[in-house]
């Protein structure tokens, strides 16, 4: 299979060595300093493209991609205001795009196993819930990607909340969701249920940016001749 790497800095780097190891070829690598090259590609040159870049340059990445018919798997966090509208161009022109906010199949099990313990929780009010995301300093966005995936599963069970908040909070309408920058952290979130009596809490941690990177790698070998929109729980078969 035929890669780009949209994003050459320390995640394109681990997903190239694992795409390669895997017995891909990596026909492009687009950063800053190459940028015009991607409109310059189409689905002749490449099968498809793999995206993790910063929030303010994903919308134009992926756009690109799906203008110039090749499927692209998105990685970057940040930017989800406007994934409606690209999700709506690759329906109207018939291409690919996979999206997840971590392509981890641990954080993805993760997921699933939130939305369950929501459930069970439901029923007894005297808990309050909370999500807390840690990540490196480097991070820009903040919640995560994965903070926010992980509190829209809790929304859909707590209907009584009608909105996550970025900060600790005490109103009964409003989920909190609490990050922590750290030095080389690469990524843990923790759902915490609290009350006078006990306190329950699941937790995931990353120790390395490989789960991420092969996730992508395995989303790129699973989309690449699909048409239409997906996610990890599509490739996982998961509840979504």
């Amino acid at each position: 299979m035929r890669i780009v790497l949209i994003g050459y800095g320390k995640m394109g780097k681990v997903i190239e060595k694992i795409a390669l190891h895997r017995g891909h070829e990596v026909v492009e690598r687009i950063d800053v300093s190459n940028g015009h090259r991607l409109k310059e590609l189409t689905r002749n040159d490449a099968d498809v493209a793999i995206e993790f870049t910063q929030p303010e340059s994903a919308y134009i990445n992926t756009k690109t991609c799906i203008e110039q018919g090749i499927p692209v798997v998105s990685g970057t966090t940040g930017w989800l205001e406007k994934k409606q509208e690209v999700e709506a161009l690759c329906r109207a022109k018939e291409g690919a795009f996979f999206y997840a906010s971590n392509y981890s199949v641990g954080v993805n099990l993760f997921f699933q196993l939130n939305k369950y313990l929501a459930r069970m929780m439901k029923p007894y009010t005297d808990y309050k819930v909370n999500v807390e995301e840690i990540h490196h300093t480097e991070k820009k966005d903040a919640p995560s990607g994965t903070a926010i995936t992980l509190a829209e599963g809790l929304l859909d069970t707590f209907t009584e909340k009608t909105k996550w908040i970025n900060e600790a909070s005490n109103q009964p309408h409003e989920l909190p969701i609490v990050s922590l920058r750290e030095h080389d952290v690469k990524g843990t979130h923790t759902i915490q249920y609290t009350s006078d009596i006990d306190d329950i809490e699941i937790k995931h941690t990353a120790h390395t940016r490989e789960g991420f990177a092969s996730g992508a790698v395995m989303a790129a070998e699973w989309v690449h001749d699909k048409k239409g929109v997906f996610g990890m729980a599509d490739m996982l078969n998961l509840e979504k």
